[in-house]
């Protein structure tokens, strides 16, 4: 087991979950989100958004805690 690389999945997928929490509770403390759908309109913008702030770290969070897992390390040793 690699403890970096799980204490940094843990994180990753903490992180997601949250803005997962927040969307749907509370959309308007998004900043980003709102330039976002300025920039690129309301689906592209938002879909964008939820894609990096969302998804992404929820798959690279369980990406790394599966490789912590099984003893690869990411960062050293």
């Amino acid at each position: 087991m690699d403890p970096i690389n799980l204490s940094l999945g843990v994180f990753a997928v903490g992180f997601g979950v949250l803005t997962l929490i927040i969307r749907a509770t509370n959309p308007s403390m998004f900043g980003k989100l709102a330039a976002m759908k300025q920039q690129w309109g309301d689906a592209a913008g938002t879909a964008i958004h939820v894609i990096a702030y969302t998804v992404m770290p929820i798959l690279i969070g369980a990406a790394l805690i599966a490789a912590g897992a099984s003893g690869v390390s990411f960062f050293g040793r």
